[in-house]
């Protein structure tokens, strides 16, 4: 990743870390009892939740890492190990996959749908790294966290036609296809974060 911010390729890292084709069949699987109609109302609910929590933690993620005097290239080499972690999870995920975690027969409300599948421990690191980089593009920030918060929604609210067009084969090749990108932009972000920390010396 370049030192100078994008929003389109920092909305495309978010919804990468997010990884709404990930948590179609989990949250299929989660409302598999759920009315149709009832069942879009719960997306929304739980999504717009979700964006609540992580705008919280973006604009209140400077303020933990003040707290604990963190600079910018240790984030981004911080962030970088972390993208590389959930790429490989992502393309090479568990026997029992992502889709029994999160089983439940009871209607979700804020858990899990809001916490963990969109404002996951990922996705809070991904915008403390994001927001430490580049704390002078805040508002830019935001704007990429809108845009990818609103493609990632639109994919759950999605989800029964998605799954009904790709199947699980084809959900799980397109994460893995996002897994190899993220993998990608993590070594990227690497490069850059040491980088920026040998010109300090």
């Amino acid at each position: 990743m370049n030192a100078e911010f994008s929003i389109v390729s920092t909305a495309i890292l978010l919804m990468f870390v997010i990884d709404p084709f990930g948590a179609v069949p989990i949250i299929l699987s989660i409302l598999k009892d759920v009315d149709i109609t009832r069942r879009r109302r719960i997306i929304i609910r739980e999504m717009i939740f979700g964006l609540a929590i992580l705008t919280l933690f973006l604009f209140g993620g400077e303020l933990f890492l003040n707290i604990f005097h963190l600079e910018t290239e240790s984030v981004r080499i911080a962030g970088a190990v972390i993208f590389f972690v959930i790429g490989i999870k992502m393309i090479f995920p568990g026997e029992e996959g992502s889709s029994g975690l999160y089983g439940s027969s009871k209607e979700p409300f804020m858990v899990p749908i809001a916490m963990p599948l969109i404002a996951g421990p990922s996705t809070l690191a991904t915008l403390l790294v994001l927001g430490k980089s580049h704390a002078d593009a805040t508002g830019k920030l935001f704007g990429a966290l809108l845009l990818a918060w609103f493609i990632s929604a639109l994919i759950m609210y999605l989800s029964p036609l998605l799954y009904k067009l790709l199947r699980e084969k084809g959900l799980s090749a397109l994460e893995r296809l996002m897994g190899m990108l993220l993998l990608m932009m993590s070594v990227q972000m690497f490069i850059d974060g040491v980088r920026g920390l040998i010109h300090t010396f």
